[in-house]
């Protein structure tokens, strides 16, 4: 197996919205990709799983590397998996280096929380971790319509430092399945922390129509 692509991990955060495939696909992605991914899946995300998709995903960290392993289909990279309310994770440490983290899917309650500073769960002590150091850290709020408190506390996080990415659909790219679109989806989500995952068609300008 080949080593990591970067020594530094990437944090990819899984909250209680909707949208979980997004972050299975990311998973993907950043593996097939060779990097060095740590996960954390929340509580809420474990019951969206059960609820939407009827799959029950592991909380002991161990089985759920496993799990996202099979899931994926993916064995390169470097996985490592933590229990959601495991504030003692070498993530939860500004000591502990990351390339970055993302949230995908964010829950509003999960960005009303770190807007708040309040750290309930490793994810929200992570991404409190990234804002205080200064590292990347990119949120895709899933979430429809906005009221004034969520765009109040996603300011509040742009402000700190924060990039607000949400998973937002366009058809420039000619999508031909659903696949498609959760690639477009993931990939533009990843451009925000600077990296280049999977092959997208990039918008080039119109296309001239022929007389």
């Amino acid at each position: 197996m080949r080593p990591p692509t970067s020594s530094l991990p990437i944090v990819l955060a899984m909250s209680g919205a909707s949208a979980q495939p997004l972050a299975q696909r990311a998973l993907a992605l950043l593996l097939q990709a060779n990097h060095r991914v740590e996960v954390v899946t929340s509580r809420g995300a474990l019951g969206v799983w059960k609820a939407e998709l009827g799959v029950q995903v592991p909380a002991d960290p161990e089985a759920q590397e496993a799990f996202w392993r099979a899931r994926t289909g993916c064995e390169g990279g470097s996985l490592r998996c933590h229990r959601w309310n495991d504030q003692a994770a070498p993530i939860a440490s500004g000591s502990h280096r990351t390339a970055g983290m993302v949230i995908l899917p964010a829950s509003m309650g999960t960005v009303g929380r770190i807007a708040s500073g309040v750290a309930l769960d490793l994810i929200e002590r992570a991404a409190d971790v990234h804002l205080k150091e200064g590292w990347p850290l990119v949120i895709a709020p899933r979430e429809l319509p906005w009221n004034l408190v969520h765009l109040r506390n996603l300011t509040t996080l742009a402000e700190a430092g924060a990039r607000i990415a949400p998973p937002v659909p366009a058809w420039y790219h000619q999508p031909q399945s659903l696949e498609d679109m959760v690639d477009f989806l993931v990939i533009r989500v990843f451009d925000s922390l600077g990296l280049q995952l999977g092959s997208l068609r990039r918008w080039r300008g119109p296309v001239s129509l022929q007389p």
